[in-house]
C-alpha cells in the first residue's frame, strides 16, 4: 500500500464506539480511531464532551485505502447507519455530542459528501441535519473507547448488529465465480 493511496475522513454519527466497529469491517478501511472532533477546547477528556458545553462530537477518524475502497461506498455506509434527520440524536443517545457529521480535510471530499448529501435529501420529508465541515480539530478518545466493542462484545450499541454483517459484506473481494 503506498501513502498516497491512503485517505482520512471522519465521521460523526451517534456513540463512537458502533461507528468505529461498523467501519472496521469494511475491507479496505486500515484504521479507525475514536475522538472528538470540531469542539472548543484543547484536549477535551470524555466526562467534558458528554456536558455539552465543549462544542465537540463523537466522531471516528477512519483512514481507508483508496485502490481498495472509495468515499463514495463510505458515504452510502455512513448514510446506512445514521438517521440524518436527527439532530443530536442517533438511537438512545442524546445531546450535541451524538451529532452527525462529515469532517474532512480534503476540498474534494467535500464536494464528494455534498453531492451525496443532495442525493440523499432526494429520500427525505424532513431536512437532512448532517453537519459537512473542515476539521477544524480532533482528539483521540480515552484508550478504553477505542475498539470497545471488540473489547466488550455484548457492549452498548446504538448500531443494529445486522449493519455489522452488511458493512463486512459491502465491498468484499469476489472470486471469480461471482464475477461470472
Amino acid at each position: 500500500m503506498k501513502a498516497q493511496d491512503l485517505h482520512i475522513i471522519y465521521f460523526a454519527g451517534g456513540c463512537f464506539w458502533g461507528v468505529e466497529h461498523y467501519f472496521k469491517q469494511v475491507r479496505g478501511v486500515v484504521e479507525t480511531q475514536a475522538g472528538y472532533a470540531n469542539g472548543n477546547r484543547t484536549r477535551p477528556d470524555y466526562e467534558e464532551v458528554c456536558t455539552g458545553r465543549t462544542g465537540f462530537a463523537e466522531t471516528v477518524r477512519v483512514t481507508f485505502d483508496a485502490t481498495q475502497v472509495d468515499l463514495d461506498l463510505l458515504l452510502q455506509l455512513y448514510f446506512k447507519a445514521i438517521d440524518p434527520t436527527s439532530l443530536n440524536r442517533q438511537g438512545g443517545d442524546a445531546g450535541s455530542q451524538y451529532r452527525t457529521g462529515i469532517f474532512f480535510t480534503d476540498p474534494q471530499d467535500e464536494a464528494k459528501a455534498r453531492q451525496a448529501l443532495d442525493e440523499l435529501a432526494k429520500h427525505y420529508a424532513d431536512p437532512i441535519v448532517v453537519e459537512l465541515l473542515p476539521l477544524k480539530n480532533f482528539y483521540a478518545a480515552e484508550d478504553y473507547h477505542q475498539d470497545y466493542l471488540d473489547k466488550h462484545p455484548d457492549g452498548y450499541c446504538h448500531l443494529r448488529p445486522e449493519l455489522f454483517q452488511w458493512a463486512a459484506k459491502a465491498n468484499a473481494l469476489r472470486t471469480e465465480e461471482d464475477k461470472a
